[in-house]
């Protein structure tokens, strides 16, 4: 299947939404974060910190006692406890076979993502957790995506496009399906995208919280817009992907990184995207 389209960081632009001069915190997006757990506090961290840097007017954590003194901690601009949103992110660094096996308060924020009609964006653990369907955005890597469609991970990484094709037929939702070249495509397949602007550096422990932030920034702020559907997700997560792996790129340097270095790439990566609608290396 070679029907992908390749996304350029000027694709990227047009779907990276700048404040303006009548902009208030809650017209630039508010996200819902319901990530990381008492024993991976560290996901709900980058997350949180990675939507921030991104650009998005408030965001909303909620998540067990020990994640969020981590998050108030870094981030002391974010408000704690469930509120209105534009959309949601959940299920970073969160390890559940059912809700019951969460903590009451992410079990809570997961049902609020459920029910809220906003855009949702999925990380692979909370797929079984959470009502999908076109406003969903799955973000699975290979392994994750191999369980979901009950095949082995070789098949998945063997085709991608069309692994990523049969998990949003199945699952209703847009999948981001990560990896060297990152492949999104909506339920119908209708849009197919693939961005490849990331660095074998990014493999790496805390890169996909970092993706999940970027995006929940940039879909919540266009939502703080108007109403988004199937097809905006998808682009807007392909625009993640390149924010993502062009600020790893910059971090990088050629070499080794941190997340943290990641992150505080972020605005510089945003910021020429909307002054000059590319954003180079």
């Amino acid at each position: 299947m070679n029907d992908f389209v390749p996304v350029s960081p000027s694709d990227a632009a047009a779907w990276t939404t700048p404040p303006t001069g009548d902009t208030t915190k809650y017209r630039r997006g508010v996200l819902g974060v319901a990530t990381g757990s008492a024993a991976y506090p560290g996901a709900a961290i980058m997350g949180v910190d990675a939507a921030v840097h991104t650009g998005v007017g408030m965001v909303r954590y909620v998540g067990p006692e020990r994640a969020t003194d981590f998050v108030l901690a870094r981030r002391p601009e974010v408000v704690s406890g469930v509120g209105r949103v534009q959309a949601w992110l959940v299920g970073s660094g969160i390890s559940a076979d059912s809700l019951e096996d969460l903590d009451d308060t992410t079990a809570a924020a997961f049902r609020h993502a459920s029910d809220d009609g906003v855009p949702v964006v999925v990380d692979a653990g909370a797929i079984p957790l959470v009502d999908l369907g076109p406003l969903a955005v799955l973000t699975p890597h290979a392994g994750e995506l191999a369980k979901l469609l009950g095949v082995e991970r070789d098949v998945v990484e063997g085709d991608p496009r069309g692994s990523a094709l049969r998990a949003a037929e199945q699952t209703g939702s847009v999948v981001l399906l990560k990896g060297s070249d990152t492949h999104v495509v909506t339920p119908d397949g209708s849009v197919r995208l693939v961005a490849s602007s990331a660095t074998p550096w990014l493999a790496a422990a805390g890169a996909g919280d970092v993706l999940g932030g970027v995006l929940g920034a940039l879909v919540a702020t266009r939502a703080g817009q108007g109403e988004i559907g199937p097809d905006d997700l998808a682009h807007l997560a392909a625009a993640a992907a390149v924010v993502h792996g062009t600020a790893a790129r910059r971090a990088s340097g050629g070499g080794p990184f941190t997340m943290t270095t990641l992150i505080e790439a972020l605005p510089a990566v945003v910021g020429d995207l909307v002054v000059t609608g590319d954003a180079g290396a």
